[in-house]
């Protein structure tokens, strides 16, 4: 819109002719000349909406601005009153059909009041037979809760009680069992509840089912505990064992039949093995190796070693699910009757084997074969008759293999005892025992023997070579027979020490080896200070009333030097001294201990002259020049590094 030229405004302004007037015109002029219409929203929206009608801006057309304004709003107007009347209409249309259906729904009403007083008697009635309704029908809902609670099934009672005699036994069958053993337990609540008469049926009911089910299954576990075709019969059969624990009786029955046919199985396995091998010819006959005992006896027990945890381990699974009564003591005692039945025809024969001609060795090995197998089946079969004859059978092969022991020793002690040979070394039957106690004991060792069992035999043997050894050596001379016994001691000591469990044993042969040496050493000792001179000299010395050994004979200075002349010669060849038996010893131990104590007598009785010729009481003129050498040198040089 255009701004009015000034030429109108300084009219105007003349034309009012007052100072106020025109300060606040021109305030207002200013205000309108000081808007910023671009950012009046209201006023750009008002020249928009006047930019539609208001195409010119001209006098004519500003002086018209008003009128137009004024009619475009009388047209609105206008337009909104012809849209009310429509409106008013419709309201009126709306007004009238709420009326006439107000009209109808008070009618309506009125005749349903009046219909609800004629028929109040009948809906009264209605609802008293929609609530017995409502009542029988739980009752109804109870009774057959009760009934499914508290009764079985025709399915499965037809299960329980089978369609004939020889019905097979299914899964189904121990679930219906449950089921009955299960109402049986709830009547117990049921009673607890007051409901005693109706309890006592149900439970007299199920007692009857479950005794007719567990005679039926006590039947079909004793026909089929024969043999257990498949995994689905072996636990259908664990199953039944588990019910039928609650009966001790036919519990009993079962395991017996079971027993029994368990036992008949296991022999005839057992004689197959031995008579006809293993299946297909896998395995050769037993009976074919019972020309070697050893074999022969062992392939027996090792095959029952295979065979008795196989019977176990199967038992124990036929009673895995029982837990109301003592498995283990019926596993013993079960397992112990199937074993039973092969103690016969295992006693037979290894008794047949010891009554042979075998060797000490081979009588040896069976009873540690015994013996072994022994410890394994009484922890398998504990206190049966099959541990039992194992029992026996070991002992009756100990006691042959002693006596077979026995006789081999009397032999070669009675006849090939020889006399001791000249270089006293042990003789041939001391050898020879002594090769065969190493050959027994090399058994012993391999077979794991008892301390016991070894003990036992080493007696055997050592006990009556040792009574032969002292008889034979009781012959000799003293020393000859101490070296003698020595050398045989030596030998003894020597194989009993290769092995274990001889601690005891050796103790013994050292004492009798000490007793010699003692012997050995006093010969010995005697023989060199025969050969020195030294016994009258250790005799004077003994003596306590003598006076000064000077005076006495055999003490003065000349003797003493002779004696010092043989003493300086011993010294430098101390073996020549020694007794020939001394280097006859096997032993270098005993040679060395025997010399050692010897010398140490003679350093003894030289010291006890040594301080003797030192003590002034005595005296003797010059002790160093007589006696240069110190008891200390005389030892370094017998003994040397012994000390």
């Amino acid at each position: 819109m255009n701004e009015p030229p000034s030429s109108a405004v300084t009219q105007d302004f003349g034309d009012n002719g007052s100072l106020g007037q025109s300060n606040v015109l021109s305030k207002r002029l200013n205000k309108i000349l000081e808007t910023r219409l671009d950012t009046d929203k209201e006023t750009l929206e008002a020249l928009k909406e006047l930019s539609n009608f208001f195409p010119e801006n001209s006098i004519q057309s500003r002086r018209n601005l008003r009128s137009k304004i004024e009619k475009r709003s009388l047209a609105i107007n206008e337009e909104f009153l012809s849209a009310f009347g429509k409106v008013k209409d419709a309201l009126d249309s709306v007004y009238n059909d709420v009326v006439s259906i107000d009209s109808e729904v008070r009618a309506m009403s009125s005749h349903l009041q009046a219909t609800r007083a004629q028929t109040h008697q009948l809906i009264d009635h209605t609802t008293q037979l929609q609530a017995q309704s409502k009542k029988l029908t739980m009752e109804q809902e109870v009774a057959n809760a009760f009934l499914e609670r508290y009764q079985l099934s025709p399915a499965e009672l037809a299960v329980l009680q089978g369609t004939s005699r020889d019905s097979p036994i299914t899964p189904a069958f121990f679930t219906a069992l449950q089921r009955a053993q299960s109402i049986h337990s709830d009547c117990r609540v049921l009673m607890q509840s007051g409901f005693q008469t109706v309890a006592l049926d149900v439970m007299e009911q199920m007692s009857l089912y479950q005794e007719a089910a567990l005679e039926r299954l006590y039947r079909w576990t004793q026909s089929h505990c024969r043999s257990m075709e498949s995994s689905e019969t072996a636990a259908l059969l664990t199953e039944a064992m588990a019910c039928l624990q609650d009966r001790p009786v036919l519990f009993k029955y079962v395991l017996d039949e079971y027993g029994s046919c368990r036992r008949a199985n296991l022999v005839g396995l057992f004689i197959d093995a031995l008579t006809k091998g293993g299946p297909g010819g896998a395995l050769k006959p037993i009976e074919m190796h019972a020309n070697d005992p050893k074999r022969y006896v062992g392939d027996m027990l090792a095959w029952l070693h295979q065979t008795i945890p196989s019977e176990r381990e199967s038992l124990i699974a036929l009673l895995r699910e029982c837990s109301k009564t003592d498995v283990t003591e019926h596993i013993h005692q079960i397992l112990a009757n199937i074993t039973e039945g092969v103690c016969h025809p295992l006693k037979v024969r290894i008794e047949r084997i010891l009554s042979t001609d075998a060797s000490t060795t081979i009588l040896y090995s069976v009873a540690s074969l015994l013996g072994y197998y022994h410890q394994i089946f009484s922890q398998v079969v504990p206190e049966s008759i099959f541990s039992n004859t194992i029992a026996e059978v070991r002992t009756l092969a100990q006691n042959r293999f002693l006596s077979a022991l026995q006789n081999r020793v009397k032999q070669h002690l009675v006849d090939r005892l020889d006399a001791p040979p000249p270089d006293l070394s042990p003789s041939t039957s001391v050898s020879a025992l002594m090769s065969l106690l190493k050959e027994v004991l090399s058994v012993a060792g391999v077979a794991d023997g008892r301390p016991e069992d070894i003990a036992k035999m080493v007696g055997v043997v050592l006990d009556p070579l040792l009574q032969a050894v002292n008889l034979s050596a009781a012959r000799l001379p003293t020393t000859d027979m101490a070296v003698y016994l020595l050398n045989c001691l030596y030998q003894m000591q020597a194989t009993l020490s290769l092995y274990g469990f001889m601690d005891d044993r050796l103790e013994r042969l050292q004492a009798q080896s000490d007793a010699q040496l003692d012997t050995l050493t006093s010969e010995q000792a005697s023989s060199l200070v025969a050969n020195l001179n030294l016994g009258p000299i250790y005799t004077i010395l003994q003596e306590t009333s003598r006076g000064p050994l000077s005076n006495v004979p055999g003490m003065d200075a000349a003797s003493l030097k002779h004696f010092l002349v043989k003493l300086d010669a011993f010294l430098g060849l101390p073996d020549m001294l020694l007794l020939p038996q001394i280097s006859l010893l096997l032993s270098t131990v005993h040679r060395n201990n025997v010399k050692h104590r010897a010398f140490e007598v003679i350093c003894t009785i030289f010291k006890q002259l040594y301080v003797a010729v030192h003590d002034p009481v005595n005296g003797y003129q010059n002790p160093n020049g007589l006696i240069p050498r110190t008891p200390e040198q005389i030892q370094e040089l017998l003994l040397g590094d012994r000390q």
